[in-house]
Order: structure tokens, then sequence, then C-alpha cells
């Protein structure tokens, strides 16, 4: 089911839209197999925003490739309430604003992490409380420093069917909740009343293909279900049905106890020996999170499930196909697959556990592997709870929910199947227990028609630009991290520091006097873009021409300025640090210039008439052009010192003339120890031995060598015998001259 390039598939391609060319918070949802985990897949391979992944459970995320939104956010235990009183709970049950922010203890880099946050993907989300995401609203504004943006500016994708299964709260916590939210549900938080998300709804079904099947699983979902939909469902009424043996059926239950015993009673049916296999943990990986059984049980003619889709390019299962081992020969396990000739031998597959951290020097978040579970990607599958079933696509189901079934239930359990024949139910359907939450249908009427939705987009990707070009000269992040750079001085240790300091202190001064030109510029393109279209967008691109010119020359001179005290710094000892954070301060102009001359590139495709869709996809095109070239640029530029990089400086000052007295002055060294920097040079053929040692003293010291006829290149021997007038460097030198001939002479 290629999804990505299904053309064909409008509202997919406008989500895609939204996503990388507005900044525009979006709820993607759908029907049962509409493909929203394959818009997940495909965001996450094809945006240039600087994004992460999470979700309610760790399940859920492990599935998704990414985090819990505990884990990423450091979220405390408890509900949050959005009240600003600082002492409301006591026995600390509940969260507010002030203890949250109170008692948060996020690291440098977490908090560098969430700054440098644009797209934040929330899986799954029909699970995630109101309360959490307005929790999650309170730290991304503080962190971020923007207090009046929702989510401090973060653009937020929801994604997820909020007809399935509903967010869990307990009584006690939601007699408490009640006063502040409308319900549990993640879009009643407060952090989106003002702004909403743009409902975007996948129609296309690649699941199910039955007219009638798609007719009734809408009408359970819009609580419109009709006696004749009920009369057709029931047509499939079988309690107490025997599966035939070759027919792969599995049981929809509510209950794991009821699932779990399934299993195990059809387990031991089988008269086959039973093979167990353990999965392999390394690193951390929570126990909660483990995506199937740590020790799995399996017996030839176990009927089992894939939980994951298959890599390869045959695309044999799927997660929710169904199979049966066929034959265990060792440690090989082979499955038969309903309709294939052959078996299949069944592969381990990995899942990862990840943690998110920023990269300052390619300016992206990366993610680090921190664990792995590696196991079969099946489970025994003659049974498996309805909760559990969520994302899951069976041919043949048996529904045995009883009379227990809650809400959104019945929808899940239906919806997991590709047709109607595949249906048995053991229980008739009540209308009772079909009762969509009316405040979800209300929710779901901010659903816009397609053609309106394409106006918005119009409307957004010109607000992207226009923020676009307002960012370009915001000097906050530079200025911000300049100060910081000045400020971590009191805690360097430094050759020659009260020079670095007032580098660093006219650098500030600099960048702080652009930033307040940067302030007034910026204040005047706001006067400017509404009316910009009126003129053909002439005088802005003018303007942004003229302004751009100006910061970039403050750009290359603080480029430059940087570069120059990195070279006299450079040749100095115990500097390889501080040369590191250098490097990484020039990121900032460099990062700066790519913005301005990216601006310029926005008003002169505007002034040209190039529509909004196509100067986007040219910004996006261009981002990740100078994401490469940034990287090889890095790679060069910060590759780690070297063994000898010291000894390579000293090379490089005598190669400019200087004499061995002055590179021991200038690079704060005693003149011995420059010797033996450039004593190592003589082996390597680039230093002459004439050029540090006079030519008669070479022949004595050569004689004395051979006359102690030392095992070892040894200099105190030497030293004492010649005594005083010869010093360990010269001595050395000559030790490595002699090194040298006799490879030279064995190459001849």
């Amino acid at each position: 089911m290629a999804f990505s390039s299904d053309t064909s598939n409008q509202l997919f391609q406008l989500a895609v839209r939204f996503v990388n060319q507005t900044n525009r918070h979006i709820f993607l949802t759908g029907k049962a197999g509409t493909g929203k985990t394959t818009f997940l897949k495909y965001i996450r391979e094809n945006t240039f925003k600087k994004m992460a992944v999470v979700a309610p459970t760790g399940v859920a995320a492990i599935n998704a490739g990414g985090v819990t939104l505990h884990s990423f956010f450091q979220l405390p235990h408890g509900s949050f309430i959005p009240v600003q009183q600082s002492g409301w709970n006591s026995n600390n049950t509940f969260n507010t604003p002030h203890t949250l922010l109170k008692n948060l203890r996020l690291t440098n880099d977490k908090k560098l992490l969430l700054q440098e946050l644009e797209l934040l993907i929330i899986d799954e989300v029909s699970m995630l409380r109101a309360d959490i995401l307005d929790e999650i609203d309170c730290i991304l504004r503080h962190f971020r420093r923007r207090l009046q943006e929702p989510f401090g500016g973060v653009q937020m994708l929801y994604i997820g069917d909020l007809f399935q299964l509903p967010p869990v709260v307990k009584n006690e916590e939601w007699d408490v909740l009640r006063q502040h939210y409308r319900s549990p549900f993640f879009f009643d938080a407060q952090a989106l009343q003002q702004y909403p998300p743009l409902y975007l709804e996948l129609k296309k079904i690649y699941r199910q293909h039955e007219h009638d099947f798609i007719r009734v699983l809408n009408n359970i979902r819009n609580n419109k279900t009709t006696p004749e939909d009920l009369a057709l469902l029931h047509n499939h009424y079988m309690p107490g049905y025997e599966c035939p043996d070759n027919e792969s059926y599995i049981t929809l239950t509510t209950h794991n106890a009821r699932a779990d015993t399934i299993n195990q009673n059809q387990l031991n049916k089988l008269a086959t020996d039973i093979c167990e296999c353990k999965a392999e943990i390394s690193g951390d990986f929570n126990e909660r999170a483990y995506p199937v059984d740590l020790i799995l049980q399996l017996k030839e003619g176990a009927q089992i499930m894939f939980v994951k889709n298959d890599k390869g390019e045959s695309r044999r299962f799927y997660n929710g196909k169904i199979g049966t081992i066929s034959k265990i020969n060792g440690e090989e396990i082979f499955v038969r697959l309903e309709g294939d000739e052959h078996d299949m031998l069944l592969e381990k597959e990995t899942w990862r556990n990840i943690r998110y951290q920023y990269n300052n020097e390619e300016d992206k978040i990366e993610e680090e592997e921190v664990g792995s579970f590696k196991q079969y990607p099946v489970r025994l599958a003659w049974a498996i709870t309805i909760h559990k079933s969520q994302g899951l696509t069976f041919e043949k189901a048996i529904i045995d929910a009883g009379a227990s079934f809650a809400p959104g239930q019945v929808y899940v359990a239906l919806s997991r199947l590709t047709s109607l024949s595949g249906l048995v139910l053991y229980s008739r359907i009540h209308p009772s227990s079909i009762n969509t939450d009316t405040r979800v249908l209300e929710f779901t009427r901010l659903e816009k028609e397609e053609d309106q939705l394409a106006q918005e987009l119009q409307q957004q990707q010109k607000i992207y630009i226009t923020r676009s070009l307002l960012q370009t000269f915001d000097w906050l992040k530079l200025a911000e991290g300049m100060q910081m750079h000045f400020e971590e001085y009191e805690n360097r240790q430094l050759p020659d520091k009260n020079t670095c300091v007032l580098w660093a202190k006219k650098v500030l001064e600099a960048v702080l006097k652009q930033q307040e030109m940067a302030e007034k510029f910026t204040r005047q393109l706001e006067q400017l873009l509404p009316n910009a279209p009126q003129d053909g967008y002439q005088f802005l691109h003018q303007r942004v021409s003229a302004g751009s010119a100006y910061f970039l020359q403050g750009m290359e001179e603080m480029e430059n300025s940087i570069k120059t005290h990195i070279g006299e710094i450079k040749v100095k000892t115990k500097a390889k640090k501080y040369i590191t954070t250098l490097h990484q301060l020039c990121l900032l102009p460099q990062r700066k210039k790519q913005q301005l001359n990216q601006a310029v590139q926005i008003t002169e495709a505007l002034v040209k008439g190039v529509n909004a869709t196509d100067l986007l996809n040219l910004v996006g095109e261009h981002k990740k052009t100078e994401e490469i070239k940034t990287a090889e640029e890095i790679g060069k530029k910060m590759v780690k010192p070297q063994k000898g990089d010291s000894h390579r400086i000293s090379l490089q000052l005598f190669k400019e003339g200087k004499t061995l007295a002055e590179i021991a002055t200038l690079r704060e060294l005693a003149p011995s120890t420059i010797e033996g920097h450039l004593a190592s040079f003589i082996k390597t053929g680039e230093i002459d031995i004439k050029e540090i040692v006079a030519e008669n003293k070479i022949a004595i010291i050569l004689q004395a060598v051979e006359e102690l006829n030392l095992p070892t290149a040894a200099t105190t021997p030497v030293k004492e015998k010649l005594g005083d007038e010869f010093s360990y460097g010269e001595i050395r030198a000559v030790l490595n001259y002699r090194e040298w001939l006799q490879v030279n002479k064995a190459g001849d």
C-alpha cells in the first residue's frame, strides 16, 4: 500500500503542503485504513523542518518511531490544572503552571532542543488528554520565551481517529478536571480554544472496498446507525461459531485475560513441541513499551499475526496479517500465509528506543538510539483485545464483546476488517452500545470542504512567507548566542584570557548594535508587507535587498573576526576546546547569511509572480541543499583534534620563517618542547636535519651513537657521552634522522 506515491489522493497531498509550507496547527484524521500511518512516515522522510514524533504511550511511541510525551517533556506524574495560583495543591496530585515550571528539571541540551523545535507530531492523539496538552503548551511557551504564541510558535500536527478509544481519566481526577475542561479529549485543551487546529480528514479508504460495509462504518462513527445497518451486521451473528482449522480467524475480545486464555488454550491443543524465543534487549528499553512478548512461545501449527509491515519489495505481510507456523527447524521458523505456495522463513525485527537531540553543527534534530528490542514480529493470534487491535487489518475476525462494549469499541472492532464477508459476531450489537461522544461529533464539524481547504492553504502559505521574511531579521538567537559565549569566559581557563575577553566584548557590542538596527528594519517590513502585492512586490524587494546587503556585511565582518581570532589562538597550548567553541560560534553568522540570501530570493520570486506553492517548494529544496553543504563543511572543520596537531602548528610556524625561540614565545611553550615538535618531522622528511642541527654536530652525534651501539634510540646515554654542548633536542633530531636514513636506504 504505497500511499506516498498515490498522487490521486488530493487530500493527502494537500495535507503534506499544509505541514511543509505553512505553520498551521493541523489535526489529521481519517477512518481506519485511510493512510494516517503512511502520512506520518511520509512527513518524517520529506520535511525540512526540525521535528520530533511523540505519542501518549510507550507502545504507540515505539510503533510511530518516536518517544513518549512524558519522556520528551520530562512531564511529572499527576494531572494538570491551568490555574496560576501557587500553593493551589498541597498533596501534589495536581500540577499547575507554577508548580510545573518550578519543579521541572531540564538539562541545557533539552532546553536547546525545545528552542530549536519547529514541528511536533503527536500520534494516536485520541488517547491524549486535554490537561496534558495544556501542560505541553505551558512548557513550550516558557522555554521558547514566546509566552503569547500557542506552543511557543511550534507547529503542531495531531494524528489520530477520535472515533476510536477515548483518553483514560480516573473518576476522582475528572471530578477536579471537569471544572476546567468540557471533555478529556485533546481538542478541549485551553491552548486550542482560541486557535483550534485545521481539521483535515483523509477520505480514500485503502482497507475496505465494499460500499455497504463502508456505509455502515460511517453511520456508526456519526451516531446515525439505522435498523438496516444493524440487520446487515446481524446477518453475521453466529453465537458459538466453531472456526475450522483451515480458516485463519482471530477473535477480538474486550479483556486481556480473555484473549490470553483463548491463545493459551489453542496453543495447548497442539501436539507439537513448544519453542521459546526470547527477545534480545540492549540498552534502555522500557518493558511497558515491548511491542511483542519478551518470551514468545510458538509451536508448529500455531496461528500467529504479524505486528509489522514487510520491509522487503514483495510486501508479503502487513501489520495484522494472519499466518500459521508451518515448521520449526532448530533456530529456523517458517510461516505459511494463506494463498502462498511456499513457506516463508521468519526473520527477527528490531524496534528502536530513541531520544532526540539537537545537533548544533548541522542545525538539525537527530535521533539517537538508546536501546533496542529484537524479536520475531509476530504474536499468537487466535485472539487479541479490541484495544490492542487499533491500527491492525484483518481479513477474518470473530468479535466476542458480549454486552460490555465501551465507547468506540464497536467501531474499532468492525473497522479492523477488510470486508463483511470475514465477520463473525458472537453477540448481538445493541443500539445503546453504539454511542459516539457528541463532543467528538461537534469537533468534526470544523471540517471544511476541499475547495475551502485549498483557499486556506493559499492564505496560510502567504502568512508563512511573511513570517519567514520577518524571522530573517530576528537577531535574538544570534545575540543570545554571542552573549552566552561572552559570559562563559568567567569559567574558562585560557592563555592570554584578557585579550580573548576584549575581543569577545567587541564582537558582542557589534551584534547588539545590529540587533537594534534589525528591530527597526523589522518594524518597517511589518508596515510594508500588507501593501506589498499592490506594486508587484517591487518596493518590498528593494528594501529587503538593501537590508540584506547591509546585514550581510555585518555577518561577514563577524565571521572574519572569529576566523582571525581562531588563527591567533590556535598557536597557543590548552586551547583546543576553546577553538571548537569558536568554530561553533562561527555557525551563527553563517546561518544568518543563508537566511539573508534566501530572503532576497523569496522577494525576487514574488516580483516574478512565482506562486506560493512553487516558491515554497524552491525554499524547501534550497534548505535541503544548504543542509548537505553545511554538513560537508562541518565535516571538514569540526574534525576532532588529532594526535600531533600541536606538533603541526609548530611546523607551520617554522615553515613561515619563525625561529625556534620565536615559536616558543608565541606558543608559550619551553624551547625544548618546540625542539621535540620539529624533530618529529625529520622522520617524515618534512624537515631537513640541517635546518635545526649544525652540520658538524650531526656527524659527532652519529659517531657517538655508533660507538655506544645502543639497542634503542635512547637519548640519555648519548647526552652523558657528549656533555652539555649538545641538547636533548639536537640528539633526538639526529636519532630521527638516522631512522629516516635507514628507511630510505631500505627503500633504495
